[in-house]
């Protein structure tokens, strides 16, 4: 890569330069990091040409083995550069060391594992009659566009792409603006696979949205991968539905606690906590709701808020922090501007956290975790995602009244079950309109199984054997054998 300070786009195996140039933030401190060239339609369109002509012109589409060399080769990379992204990223996106650890470290053993699938991807064949033989065919679809958010830009990008690759796509990506110093070492990182081809992969920063709106649009890009929100999620759909475009789509959540009375709390509150503060509540998984039965309420009431208000909030270079801050300080007036419109409609402050106005940290995008009881299941803070630390309360006392709770919001990306009998365990499992759900733990995600969500959360799957299904068409050759005349 270039050694200017600023962070250039990869596109067609070139470092291109918008022109138009934006600085970087670490929201820590405020200062600025660097600057980097804010891409956009130009940017896009160039893109995918390159990303076209490769997947037309060349073997990629035709060569699993030599994907899956790409593959492992870009597994190699990451993990060779696995420090110098866990500081850029640290410092960039807020996160604290250990959860830029915690993104980092996936990364390696996604792309392994579709690798491997590319390997044993095969289709199928067959006598549906005596005298036929069909085969079919799982081809790649296309060019990929790829759209990724910025509160885990490494390792969302890197779920959609690795499938993409091992189908045979080849991607365009727009990274977010918020990360660029980040996006420009991730294509630097990747540059270093020596079996990649030229134009494979091409990937853009950008603050806006023009070049994500090229994508959707483009006749040229027939599958758009896209993490975000719900609201933009609708948006691009509509917009891709006129061209009949393909959406894999990670969407928005308000994932459930479920506590009932004969849990563990002294092993669940610390993973409660825990999922509330992780990315500073910026993600999709974001532990936001705990549901707790009567008995308990009280307990886990007084406990978790005591938990909460000890957070150690602080910078990623202090290893003692516990928690970073939001992305920008933007955020931190719209979270409290959610939080002080729920207590006026009507919540119960259990712990006030909030914006950090004194002291050094006041020059950073710092908010404390805050906890809120409501007893309307109808209102905002419980229907709306926040992306940010704030957690509510609602009190239960059936399992029929818990799961009620649980499914209703429109969301159903994640959700957490709590309790010693196995047999409810499961029961509830089954009830929840939840694309994952984990028992007595949080935040558990495996390369092997799929991810992705129910209802408003989202369409089609990553991770699993799934993942790949999002970028490949189905063809089906038939052959009869009889004999002329037969």
């Amino acid at each position: 890569m270039s050694t200017a300070t600023t962070a250039l786009n990869w596109i067609d195996g070139e470092w291109i330069d918008s022109g138009h140039h934006r600085e970087s933030i670490d929201p820590a401190t405020y200062q600025t990091i660097g600057t980097y060239a804010d891409g956009g339609v130009a940017e896009a369109d160039m893109a995918i040409a390159a990303a076209r002509r490769v997947f037309e012109t060349t073997q990629w589409r035709r060569d699993p083995l030599l994907r899956a060399r790409v593959l492992e080769e870009l597994a190699a990379s990451f993990e060779r550069h696995t420090a110098e992204l866990i500081e850029q990223l640290a410092l960039e996106n807020g996160k604290i060391k250990d959860d830029a650890t915690f993104e980092v470290s996936m990364v390696p053993s996604k792309l392994r594992f579709c690798a491997a699938m590319a390997r044993a991807d095969y289709g199928r064949s067959g006598t549906p009659r005596s005298d036929v033989l069909s085969i079919v065919l799982r081809e790649p679809i296309g060019v990929a566009g790829i759209i990724v958010p910025w509160n885990s830009p490494v390792v969302l990008m890197i779920r959609s792409l690795a499938p993409a690759l091992a189908a045979g796509a080849t991607a365009v990506i727009k990274m977010p603006g918020q990360t660029a110093q980040t996006n420009a070492l991730v294509a630097r990182v990747m540059s270093d696979a020596p079996s990649l081809p030229r134009g494979v992969i091409n990937l853009f920063s950008e603050f806006g949205a023009d070049g994500s709106k090229q994508l959707v649009a483009s006749p040229d890009v027939p599958v758009i991968s896209f993490t975000g929100s719900t609201a933009t999620g609708r948006a691009i759909s509509a917009v891709g539905a006129q061209r009949l475009k393909r959406f894999g789509l990670e969407l928005g959540g308000k994932a459930p606690h479920l506590v009932f009375d004969d849990s563990d709390i002294e092993a669940a509150l610390p993973v409660i906590q825990k999922s509330l503060t992780v990315f500073a509540g910026q993600f999709c998984m974001t532990g936001a709701r705990v549901l707790v039965q009567r008995a308990l309420a009280d307990e886990v009431r007084e406990k978790l808020a005591s938990r909460l208000r000890a957070v150690r909030v602080g910078p990623a270079a202090d290893w003692e922090s516990e928690m970073g801050p939001l992305i920008d300080k933007a955020n931190v007036t719209r979270v409290d501007r959610v939080v002080e419109e729920a207590i006026a409609a009507g919540a119960r402050v259990i712990a006030r956290g909030g914006p950090i106005t004194e002291g050094p940290l006041a020059k950073g995008a710092f908010y404390r975790p805050t906890m809120l009881e409501v007893q309307d299941p109808r209102s905002d803070i419980v229907q709306k995602e926040t992306f940010g630390p704030v957690l509510t309360l609602e009190v239960f006392d059936s399992e029929a009244e818990a799961i009620a709770l649980a499914n209703g919001t429109e969301y159903g990306l994640s959700a957490s079950v709590w309790t010693r009998d196995v047999h409810r365990s499961m029961r509830v499992a089954r009830e929840l309109h939840s694309g994952t759900v984990w028992i007595n733990d949080w935040g558990k995600v495996y390369d092997e199984f799929e991810e992705g969500g129910h209802r408003q959360s989202g369409l089609g799957r990553l991770n699993g054997v799934a993942s790949i299904d999002g970028f490949v068409e189905y063809k089906h050759i038939t052959l009869s054998t009889a004999a002329p005349g037969a």
